[in-house]
């Protein structure tokens, strides 16, 4: 892939319907889904000792959701979404560290 088609489909894939779902109407109440999205990319090009040319790119992109916007009688209201993987590797991630702070701090004693 040159480097102007990797740039292209950059272009194209980071665009507000990455962020922003379609919105969803049902019984009058219209919710529209939003997610962080986080994304990279790269290229080179480069020749051999035989004098052989080459170029190459990627792009990757990792998306989560964050919540979505509700409307309802006119009101707008965000609701965020809850990530319990997130919740469980922060507590454990604390608790370790609790671990490890006592055991330090019983050593010293």
């Amino acid at each position: 892939m040159k480097i102007e088609d990797l740039l292209t489909r950059a272009r194209e894939t980071f665009d507000a319907r990455t962020v922003f779902a379609e919105p969803v109407e049902r019984d009058g109440v219209t919710v529209i889904p939003a997610a962080r999205v986080v994304g990279g990319g790269g290229g080179g090009n480069g020749e051999d000792q035989q004098g052989r040319r080459g170029s190459g790119g990627g792009l990757g992109l990792l998306a989560r959701p964050v919540g979505a916007f509700v409307i309802r009688n006119g009101e707008v209201s965000w609701q965020p979404a809850i990530d319990v993987t997130r919740i469980i590797a922060t507590l454990g991630a604390v608790a370790v560290t609790g671990l490890f702070v006592g055991s330090r701090v019983r050593r010293k004693r």
